[in-house]
């Protein structure tokens, strides 16, 4: 048993299951990102002008950010209310539907004009769905976790992301390998996009094995599920950490599109590289992030949560140049380098994370306040960053341009993260397991 009273199995498979359903959620969402890079434009808007048709694709690729938050409003609202487990199943459904469709959508070859706007539609229903995700993946993880553990724990559904990084790219590098160019743009490319019908057998297993959360078992039995909206509670007790949480996490996924979508069309548009020396070094620099994502979350159960979040702020600051340096050298091996240096600062401030935002606020609110601090954040940073770099190089033709950018999101968030209080004291276990109750009250520099 842990300090929870929950059984050391019981922690260990919803921890695996946050992370299937996160990495199969988080590779539906992606690939929609690697397709945008490399075929949507020819596929759905090939009236237009090359760079036209890739902010064409890239705008739809935001248009699912733009949608996130109001998904984080929505499922916020029923997982602090009826439960994490079944937000967490409903969302997982919608997305593994919508990415399905995607797959099976005829291109404007074959029925014009209402292509794209059907793409556009099935993009918003995949930001609603990931919009949810998050918050019901992360808290399944951190509310059965020992509460020295949380932040280990919780970074099992951040793991989802370079796997699915990982998964999305390679299997469009094998497709693209194995079919041949004209192949692959003529229907290879829907084939990752109806392997997500996979996400929908994982919600069915999440929806007859798993219990719900003991922190919001609790909420219910002192009655605090059926008080005013969440989201009109969270903004009144929690705006500070709301706001601040929005910030911290604008690097944190500006800096990974910047180099996991941004870097591909980049590479293979403006550099004229293949596609595969790009989807090498992206695949590479997400396969040791996989490693550093736990060893950081790690790191904040011994040291806490701010100094680990604010060292990869800072991290992002120093090699915003020398990120596109390395990418503009066209030399295979620099360019991972460089998507390592990235990823390794990013990994910093998303490894604890999930621990950090769902600490940041009371059970009876956390699904609403971590998700919306989340989704905020996403598209601030994420949602907008492919299609901002794409017109800062179109205005000044240099890659400084997007560094200063990259330089900007990481000091944004280095301020938001130092303002935001200590969540996590190592070694006061009753400390951090009260944080189910009443997180978000006290500031360790006061």
């Amino acid at each position: 048993m842990t300090a929870t009273g929950v059984g050391r199995g019981e922690v260990r498979r919803t921890s695996l299951v946050s992370l299937l359903g996160s990495t199969i959620e988080w590779y539906d969402f992606f690939i929609y990102g690697t397709a945008a890079a490399l075929v949507l434009n020819t596929a759905f808007f090939p009236s237009v002008d090359p760079f036209l048709g890739t902010l064409a694709a890239f705008s739809s690729f935001a248009v699912g950010f733009i949608a996130r938050p109001i998904g984080g409003i929505i499922w916020g609202h029923f997982g602090d209310r009826i439960g994490r487990k079944k937000a967490l199943v409903s969302a997982l459904f919608l997305m593994g539907a919508s990415t399905t469709l995607v797959g099976l959508l005829p291109s404007y070859a074959t029925i014009g004009v209402a292509a794209p706007v059907l793409l556009f539609v099935l993009r918003i229903l995949q930001g609603l769905a990931v919009g949810g995700q998050w918050g019901g993946a992360v808290l399944i993880a951190t509310e059965y976790a020992p509460p020295d553990r949380k932040g280990f724990y919780g970074s099992f559904p951040q793991l989802g992301v370079p796997i699915a990084v990982i998964l999305s790219n390679g299997i469009f590098l094998g497709l693209e390998a194995g079919l041949g160019e004209e192949a692959f743009e003529s229907w290879g490319w829907r084939v990752p996009f109806l392997l997500s019908i996979l996400l929908i057998g994982v919600a069915l297993y999440a929806q007859l094995r798993l219990e719900d959360t003991p922190a919001f078992k609790q909420v219910q039995a002192e009655g605090g599920a059926k008080k005013r909206s969440p989201i009109l509670e969270v903004l009144r007790s929690h705006p500070r950490q709301v706001l601040l949480a929005a910030g911290s996490f604008i690097a944190v996924n500006g800096g990974f599109y910047i180099y996991i979508v941004y870097a591909l069309s980049y590479g293979t548009k403006v550099l004229g590289l293949p596609e595969s020396t790009m989807l090498v070094g992206i695949l590479g620099s997400s396969a040791v992030n996989l490693a550093l994502i736990p060893l950081f979350a790690l790191l904040s159960d011994r040291v806490g949560r701010r100094p680990v979040y604010l060292a990869g702020a800072i991290g992002t600051v120093l090699v915003a140049f020398p990120v596109f340096w390395l990418i503009d050298t066209r030399s295979t091996f620099l360019i991972f380098v460089g998507l390592l240096l990235g990823g390794i600062a990013n990994s910093a401030m998303y490894g604890p994370q999930a621990a950090l935002f769902a600490e940041l606020f009371s059970a009876e609110v956390r699904y609403s306040g971590a998700s919306l601090g989340y989704q905020i954040g996403a598209v601030l940073g994420g949602g907008l960053a492919p299609l901002i770099a794409v017109a800062l190089y179109q205005a000044t033709g240099t890659s400084a341009s997007v560094s200063a950018y990259l330089l900007v999101m990481g000091l944004i968030t280095a301020v938001c993260a130092w303002l935001l209080h200590e969540t996590h004291r190592p070694g006061a276990r009753s400390g951090a397991g009260s944080s189910d109750r009443a997180a978000g009250t006290t500031d360790s520099r006061s």
